[in-house]
């Protein structure tokens, strides 16, 4: 994975999430924001 800031990686979530057909990188980026202790809202 190339090296992102957090907002790059939060909006990368939820644009994936939004998508929903890559589900490897949806997986891959949630551990990334839970190993740097961030907590995305998705205001659903």
């Amino acid at each position: 994975m190339k090296i992102m800031s957090n907002e790059q990686l939060i909006v990368s979530y939820r644009d994936a999430l939004k998508s929903g057909k890559e589900k490897e990188w949806i997986k891959i980026l949630k551990d990334e924001i839970e190993r740097r202790g961030l907590k995305p809202i998705v205001n659903r």
